[in-house]
């Protein structure tokens, strides 16, 4: 079963669509939330998923990142927490990895060490997808 992850992130379609791009054609599945309250309401619905991606910077939310990282721990307190921001250097507090949204590169990166070996079996699998197409 491929890897899957919450994605929270303002309610404006080209910040989502590119992060969810970059983790989708890592061929890693995404449920979007758009507000604190419903990344925390689909992480109680959906509490196998392999970790929460949230933006740090998340203007006119009601919660801080901080307040939005410890509701998701009372959910699940082992879920992996990604934030990300545009510096990269102003993590919230809490949260396991910190990236710029700058940077997709170090985003995946980041999601491999989340889910190392369904990530390298994702990568074998594209691989003997492509010879078996050569060979075609």
């Amino acid at each position: 079963m491929r890897p899957c992850f919450i994605i929270l992130d303002y309610d404006c379609p080209g910040n989502i669509s590119a992060r969810k791009l970059v983790i989708e054609t890592a061929k890693l599945n995404v449920i979007t939330a758009y507000s604190s309250r419903e990344v925390i309401e689909t992480l109680a619905r959906f509490p196998g998923v392999n970790g929460v991606v949230l933006n740090a910077q998340r203007e006119g939310s009601r919660m801080t990142c901080a307040e939005i990282i410890a509701k998701l721990r009372e959910v699940r307190s082992d879920v992996p927490i990604i934030t990300v921001t545009a510096t990269g250097n102003d993590p919230c507090g809490g949260e396991d990895f910190h990236v710029s949204s700058y940077d997709p590169k170090h985003l995946l990166s980041v999601l491999e060490r989340v889910v190392p070996e369904s990530t390298q079996e994702i990568k074998r699998n594209e691989e003997i997808g492509q010879q078996k197409r050569v060979q075609e």
